[in-house]
């Protein structure tokens, strides 16, 4: 059979890698395939793809996939890239109404479903849509068919960009569509490339959702463009991703020569062989996960499992799409006796933007530390009576007249930002200021920290570091006249014994515009604990380490606390949830309660 393939410059970057070394892994069927076979079959998927359309042209179109994470979703959304198409990632988990709703705004032209979802495609294109889109099944995959294809290399269109469409989580507005050309997906891998030293020798265990930004470029384009291994397993569970990362360093364990892919993960014998995890990176609450799931583990696996984790073994580990709370990165540092977490920002319009460094000196608790390669960022103070904005100058991080630290929102540009948001110019231009630069609606203050910030690990991380004080409308509450972090009060909270999640929101109240209130989920010492745990007893506890002002007013105490895939809480939602709505709220400030 023969397919042709365009030569894009991303497509181009996979075909340069070495086509016997291991590209994907599925974990669940010790399947390993090839950079060779990724790029055939690949060029197979897109023949399909477009006689599934009758041979038309699919440049610029947007392409939905409900395809579960491994080999088949990579080859998809690759070949939709080599189709001059927009691919588009649709969640497994989302309920039909909300997948309808992306295929609608996104005017998709086709869907595209493996096996395994097809019946959920079905389901989504019943009703509803305003227009219908063609459903292609996706093909199986397997070696012998991947070779036989005959891949002949074509040039692109003129003017025609490939690209991927993510959807916002929504948290504020319906959710829009950020689109990200190949240019900018290129620009975010090359930055990560620099940053983290991404190398082929590096096995990436995948355990991140694939319709965010962090699981698809960071965990997966960026290492494929530079030649690494990405390891699939479906759906995060502890106990297996400890087996996981044992299972090279128990006895009699093998471990596969990243250069032997023969389309399989086995030895000779048949027996399932592993490759040691050199780079993983995931969310807060997975790696929460990980150390509770660690001392029920039998003490050969937690032997391996030490082993697995250190610093000889694991070259790097990372945090992000939430804040870190200090006691996860310590417990993580201790566990592994000395691997520490490294911090990154970044979101869904920008990729990674900024990130702490290789070098440990570089990995600073509570920062995200140095502006990435390529990345340009500034700190814009709004005055609150006026809202005119300041940039906060490099040596002007104190207020001359307070003393104060000065918060600002960070503003981004570089070859890393988005295009548009989909068909919403009006959202598009109300998210830049006029000079270019993009508003995260993040807020942050800058501070140098002795004996980091050297150029240790590039010359990219230099200066004073950045810390994330908190979203603008929800992290930072305005009580009193003070502008106060919800984050720091968390982190706080999370330090204490009796704590094993929180979150702290801004309630209306009339004597103080906002004051602090904190939702709190016990950890087991806490529920046993002989006395009550109370709103009393968390104002002491945190007395000795933040201001009073800032130690919340109000506690509740839940069961849990909600989440999105990424580990982040919609505060609106809780705060509803939790307190009520707005005038239930004001009804209780004016009762004095506290």
């Amino acid at each position: 059979m023969q397919a042709s393939l365009q030569r894009t410059p991303l497509l181009k970057l996979i075909n340069e890698q070495d086509p016997s070394s291991i590209a994907i892994v599925n974990h669940s069927s010790g399947t390993a395939f090839s950079y060779g076979s990724l790029i055939r079959d690949v060029a197979r998927a897109r023949h399909a793809l477009l006689q599934s359309v009758g041979d038309k042209s699919l440049a610029g179109e947007r392409i939905g996939f409900i395809v579960e994470n491994g080999y088949g979703f990579v080859v998809t959304f690759l070949a939709i890239l080599a189709s001059s198409a927009v691919a588009l990632p649709l969640a497994p988990s989302h309920p039909a109404s909300e997948l309808r709703y992306i295929l609608n705004d996104s005017a998709a032209a086709v869907v595209i479903s493996s096996a395994t979802h097809v019946k959920q495609a079905e389901e989504v294109l019943e009703e509803g849509l305003d227009h219908v889109p063609v459903l292609h099944q996706l093909g199986t995959f397997d070696e012998q068919r991947g070779n036989a294809v005959d891949v002949e290399w074509t040039e692109p269109p003129s003017g025609a960009t490939c690209g991927m469409m993510l959807y916002t989580s929504g948290t504020t507005a319906r959710p829009k569509g950020v689109v990200l050309r190949e240019a900018c997906l290129l620009a975010q891998a090359h930055t990560l490339h620099e940053a983290w030293n991404y190398q082929p020798s590096d096995r990436l265990l995948h355990i991140l959702p694939l319709h965010h930004i962090h699981g698809t470029v960071n965990a997966l384009l960026a290492p494929l463009l530079a030649g690494s291994s990405v390891e699939f397993m479906i759906g995060f569970n502890a106990e297996r991703a400890w087996s996981r990362l044992a299972a090279p360093f128990l006895p009699n364990g093998n471990v596969i020569a990243n250069s032997a892919s023969d389309g399989t993960n086995n030895d000779a014998s048949g027996k399932m062989v592993f490759q040691p995890i050199t780079f993983l990176t995931a969310v807060p609450t997975v790696w929460a996960r990980m150390l509770s799931a660690y001392p029920s583990l039998s003490s050969e696996f937690q032997k391996a499992g030490k082993k697995a984790i250190s610093v000889e073994h694991l070259r790097l580990n990372i945090s992000g799409s939430a804040s870190l709370p200090a006691p996860i990165r310590e417990a993580w540092t201790d566990l592994s006796e000395g691997n520490v977490l490294l911090e990154r920002y970044g979101m869904t319009e920008i990729g990674m933007a900024i990130s702490c460094g290789l070098d440990y000196s570089d990995r600073v608790e509570s920062s995200v530390g140095w502006p990435l390669p390529s990345v340009e960022v500034r700190l814009a103070e709004t005055n609150d009576e006026t809202g005119e904005e300041t940039i906060i100058a490099f040596g002007e991080e104190r207020d001359p007249v307070t003393g104060k630290e000065r918060q600002g929102e960070i503003q981004i540009r570089g070859p890393t930002v988005f295009s548009e948001y989909w068909r919403n110019p009006a959202a598009t231009k109300k998210e830049f200021t006029r000079d270019g630069w993009f508003k995260t609606g993040d807020i942050a203050i800058r501070r140098t920290v002795p004996g980091s910030g050297e150029g240790r690990s590039g010359p990219w991380a230099r200066g004073p570091a950045y810390f994330i004080q908190g979203r603008r409308s929800a992290d930072i509450i305005k009580s009193g006249g003070e502008k106060i972090s919800a984050l720091e009060i968390e982190r706080e909270l999370m330090a204490l014994p009796n704590v094993a999640e929180c979150a702290v929101v801004g309630l209306p109240s009339e004597a103080w515009g906002q004051k602090v209130a904190a939702v709190v989920v016990l950890s087991e010492a806490g529920k046993n604990s002989a006395k009550t745990w109370g709103v009393k007893e968390m104002r002491r506890d945190l007395k000795a380490h933040i201001p009073p002002f800032k130690v919340p007013q109000e506690l509740e105490i839940v069961e849990s606390i909600k989440r999105n895939a990424m580990g982040k809480v919609n505060k609106k939602d809780l705060i509803a949830a939790v307190f009520g709505d707005t005038e239930r709220i004001r009804r209780r400030s004016l009762s004095g309660r506290r």
